[in-house]
């Protein structure tokens, strides 16, 4: 090769580098093959690297950028010009140390807006010391999210922040017929009904003269002891 030649710095198949709506995504395990995918569904352009050559192939006819790389070095980083996205999601699986290292990298290089798997809570806590702006622990999230639909009444469970939840449940029976304005669910329960879906209708929005009838589906908000009591109650 030419050493006058200027560097190809990206894996993309027209030589182009990476731009800041594009985002990194490093492993091919089944969380990041899913976090990858749904966002090409989603319209976004996904750069993904995997040190593993089987799963690069099995990602070839799915993702159109996708390389085969270790990106625990931030030589090789910048190798690829990855500096130059804004979003990096590293999706390293039971590997600690390249998950830790891959992140340390990303920091190093200057990506502003950094998320991580971690498998563990202490993995977790090494990753945001090293950098990371987000830290995501998906088997402990779906663990917890499993445990409240399967032993209640709930039939969504999300977590927006450490104490405060949405949650989907049924209108318990005792607020048929009652009207929103009059029921003093904020009040009582300090939660707050956001959406409701009557029967085969799509959901919509609430107000005060939204009439509940048992068996309608509710979107509530609140605190989590709030919420986790009222629904416990209902």
């Amino acid at each position: 090769m030419d050493e006058q030649q200027p560097r190809q710095r990206f894996w993309k198949r027209d030589g182009r580098l990476a731009t800041s709506n594009e985002v990194l995504v490093i492993g091919l395990g089944r969380f990041g093959s899913a976090l990858a995918t749904t966002l090409v569904e989603m319209g976004h352009e996904v750069l993904a690297v995997d040190s593993d050559a089987q799963r690069v192939q099995d990602h070839m006819d799915l993702l159109t950028h996708v390389r085969q790389a270790d990106c625990t070095s931030e030589a090789v980083l910048r190798q690829m010009g990855a500096e130059n996205v804004s979003t990096a999601v590293v999706c390293i699986g039971t590997d600690v140390e390249s998950s830790v290292l891959a992140t340390a990298a990303l920091v190093d290089i200057g990506v502003s807006n950094i998320w991580a798997k971690a498998i563990t809570k202490p993995h977790g806590k090494i990753l945001e010391r090293v950098g990371a702006h987000h830290v995501v622990l998906p088997e402990s999230q779906m663990g917890q999210r499993t445990a409240h639909l399967v032993t209640g009444t709930m039939r969504e469970y999300i977590v927006l922040d450490d104490d405060f939840l949405l949650v989907e449940l049924p209108v318990p029976k005792q607020l048929d017929g009652v009207r929103l304005g009059s029921s003093e669910l904020r009040a009582r329960h300090n939660i707050t009904v956001v959406c409701i879906k009557h029967g085969k209708q799509p959901f919509t929005y609430t107000t005060a003269d939204t009439v509940l009838h048992a068996g309608d589906l509710v979107v509530i908000a609140g605190h989590r002891h709030h919420v986790e009591s009222f629904a416990s109650n209902s």
